[in-house]
Formats: C-alpha cells, sequence, structure tokens
C-alpha cells in the first residue's frame, strides 16, 4: 500500500472527531460573522454552542440548488463567502451560472491526498484532461498536483489529436480525467500501434465500472483509481489501492441525511451526502450535494482511519411531474413527519402519461392503528394536492438506495 500523505490520515477516528468538532463552533462563528448570507441562514444561531453532531444536525441545510437564487441575489457568491473577489486566487463559473471561488491558499482545492494515495509523486509528469476554461475542474487538479511537486501538461477538454501528439513527444506518466477519455486516449495508442506511457490514473466525474478498470488495467495501466469532488467543495473522497469504498477528505464533516430533509440517517443506509467545510474562505455549513451514498463500517485496510462512502450512487433531488404538479422529496419528508407511527416511506407514480397513479408505500411496525391509512391518504393530499394511495410493508422491505419518488410509469 502506498505511505499515508501525512499523519492527519491516520489518526485515530476518536481524535479526528473531535478535532473537528473544536473547529466547528469556530467555523459557524466565522460564517455568521464574515458571510451576510450565512449570517441570514443561520440568524439566532449560537455559534459556540454548536460543538457536536446533534448541533449541527439542528442547523438548516444550504442545498446546491439553492445557489443560482441566492447568488443572483447577491453576487457572485450569494453572501456564502468570507472574502471578496478580489481578495481571491480565481473566481469560476460553472452552468447555472454558479460563480465558485477559488482562494489563495496552497491546494485549495485539497486534491492532493487524492493523487498522492494513487501513488502520484514529486517528478512526476501529470497530463490534466479537466477543463480550464470557467469550470474550477482543472484548477483543482493542477493546486494539487503543484503541492506534490508534480509537473502538469494542462491539456483541458477537446483537440485529441493534438492530446495524442503531446502524449507521443512528452511521454507523461500519470493521468487525471474522466475514464471516458481515458479510455478514448488508450484505443488510439492500439490503433496507432504504440505502447500507452501513462501508468497512473485518478478519474473523476464519470463512472468507472469494474470492467472498464479492469479493461485499462489489461492495456497497460497499473493503478486507475476514482476521486469524488463538486466545484463548491473540492475533493470530497478519493479511493486508495484497497478499493474499498472512497475515503473522506480531511477537514470535512460528513453527514448522510434523509433526501428532502436535513434529518440524518442510520449508518448503512443510502441518503443525500451534507458536507460543513473548514474552508475559511468559503465556509458552506451543511452544503447539500444533491448526491447520493452511504457511508461503510470501519476503516479502509489501506491505514487511512477516516469515514468510507460508497461513492457516487445517483442524485437526491428526484423531484417529478404529477398530473402538471411537482411532487418532491421534501413532500414524502414532511407526510412522514405528520405521522409518528412512519418509519420510512416510498412514493411511487405509475400508470401511463396523463393517467397517474400515486401509491405511497409506507414502513410502519403497526399497521393496525385505526383509521392511520385514511389519515396518511388525507395528509398525501393535503401536503402534494393530489390523491393518493397507501400501501403498509414491513419495516426494512423498502430498498436501501436513497429514493424517496420512484417513477414507475410507462413512457411509451
Amino acid at each position: 500500500m502506498t505511505a499515508l500523505y501525512d499523519a492527519l490520515e491516520g489518526r485515530a477516528p476518536a481524535e479526528r472527531e473531535a478535532a473537528l468538532m473544536r473547529a466547528l463552533p469556530l467555523q459557524v462563528a466565522n460564517a455568521m460573522t464574515h458571510a451576510p448570507g450565512f449570517a441570514a441562514i443561520l440568524a439566532g444561531v449560537d455559534a459556540a454552542a454548536v460543538d457536536s453532531r446533534a448541533a449541527l444536525a439542528r442547523l438548516p441545510v444550504t442545498r446546491k440548488s439553492d445557489l443560482k437564487a441566492l447568488q443572483h441575489a447577491a453576487m457572485p457568491f450569494g453572501g456564502l463567502a468570507t472574502r471578496r473577489p478580489g481578495m481571491m486566487r480565481k473566481v469560476f463559473m460553472s452552468p447555472g451560472p454558479i460563480y465558485e471561488p477559488e482562494g489563495r491558499r496552497d491546494d485549495y482545492w485539497r486534491s492532493a491526498r487524492a493523487m498522492h494515495a494513487a501513488g502520484f509523486r514529486e517528478g512526476d509528469l501529470l497530463f490534466n484532461t479537466f477543463s480550464y476554461h470557467l469550470t474550477p475542474a482543472g484548477s483543482m487538479i493542477e493546486s494539487g498536483a503543484m503541492k506534490l511537486g508534480c509537473a502538469v501538461i494542462p491539456a483541458g477538454t477537446g483537440n485529441t489529436e493534438q492530446q495524442i501528439e503531446a502524449i507521443l513527444d512528452l511521454q507523461p506518466g500519470a493521468y487525471v480525467g474522466t475514464a471516458a477519455f481515458l479510455r478514448i486516449l488508450v484505443e488510439k495508442f492500439i490503433e496507432l500501434g504504440k505502447p500507452f506511457p501513462i501508468e497512473r490514473a485518478v478519474t473523476g466525474g464519470d463512472a468507472l465500472p469494474p470492467s472498464l478498470r479492469t479493461w485499462l488495467k489489461e492495456h497497460g495501466l497499473k493503478q486507475v483509481l476514482q476521486f469524488y469532488g463538486t466545484a463548491d467543495l473540492g475533493t470530497i473522497a478519493y479511493e486508495s489501492e484497497a478499493q474499498e469504498g472512497m475515503i473522506l477528505d480531511e477537514d470535512l464533516i460528513l453527514e448522510i441525511v434523509r433526501p428532502g430533509t436535513g434529518n440524518p440517517v442510520a449508518e448503512g443506509e443510502v441518503g443525500e451526502i451534507v458536507i460543513t467545510t473548514l474552508n475559511p474562505d468559503y465556509p458552506l455549513i451543511r452544503f447539500g450535494t444533491g448526491d447520493l451514498s452511504a457511508v461503510l463500517p470501519g476503516p479502509s485496510p489501506c491505514g487511512r482511519t477516516n469515514t468510507r462512502i460508497r461513492g457516487w450512487m445517483g442524485r437526491a433531488d428526484q423531484t417529478t411531474k404529477v398530473k402538471g404538479m411537482f411532487v418532491q422529496p421534501g413532500h414524502v419528508a414532511e407526510v412522514v413527519k405528520r405521522h409518528p407511527g412512519v418509519d420510512r416511506a416510498r412514493l411511487v407514480i405509475e400508470g401511463e402519461m396523463a393517467n397517474d397513479r400515486m401509491t405511497l408505500k409506507v414502513e410502519v411496525a403497526d399497521w393496525t392503528i385505526p383509521g392511520l391509512a385514511e389519515a396518511i391518504v388525507a395528509t398525501m393530499r393535503d401536503v402534494t394536492k393530489l390523491r393518493g394511495e397507501v400501501q403498509f410493508v414491513t419495516p426494512g422491505e423498502l430498498p436501501n438506495d436513497g429514493r424517496v419518488i420512484e417513477d414507475a410509469r410507462k413512457y411509451e
């Protein structure tokens, strides 16, 4: 296994947790004092009292889907940053548009750990195919590579033939980009009848199925690992050589919550990834990524002791239209909240378009409670303004996949 990046990666979990909880109230205070947007979002909160996960879970979730409206009201960062744009190193623009700051600290996006875990070292020549235009992915990787002492070929996206020429001439040993584009590059070298010089790769932004990872290794790559991050938070988690889940990056507090709510789920249950970062420039507090995952038990066999997640498992925003009305995960959560006997629920939408049928499948220990079904039906209509039916299922029967709305309609 590769050596650890630093001593933080091998800390006892209790030591790491204590350090995070000591830093948490200071970060909440930083956000409330220096970021006007969070001053409004967290109005009335005693920052000093937010020193535990239970206290953190009582704060509101600010979701990625909220950013466009927040930023439109207060350009460019929605009042969520502690520094004005001119005090940042770069300002990016992702689709939406959503603007993201890059502060002036080394390895601002915390990508060095992911590349170090993949075996990237000082003196390596890295071929970076993430975009350098407006969006931050290319810069995210480059800042981490600089921290490690790697040289970078800023290939960016497109111009495949020119990229092939650069690889042939410069013989880089490392790659960062999507798994799909890595395959395209390898296939080009197969067509040319030349060996692919890149031996190590870190991929992100798309799927890396086991079959593709195996294929890439069969065609010359010694190591192909994944990382997961966002344009707002930077690196969130990454694979090590153990390839047993993704390891949470340091200086992040992870929660997995039930979609449509801010309520943490039990360990192992699939839910939305919510992150609180210790980044002083962009102190996102309970930031809902909109991505689904689940916590894996125990530490990684590689020696890194931080929390492991299963990786990206889909999107939490399952909003859909039923008879012309939007139905959202938050609606399902509200129905569950109003009926203490209900543990979990999943709204299934069936039928043909314009002939929709809604059935709320609910896990309940005792479905003989008089009037429970009728009461839930009434709540569904009150919350969604639509008629629906209720089907009781036993606790644990609903799939553990993070979905609270299942669109099973026929569109043909």
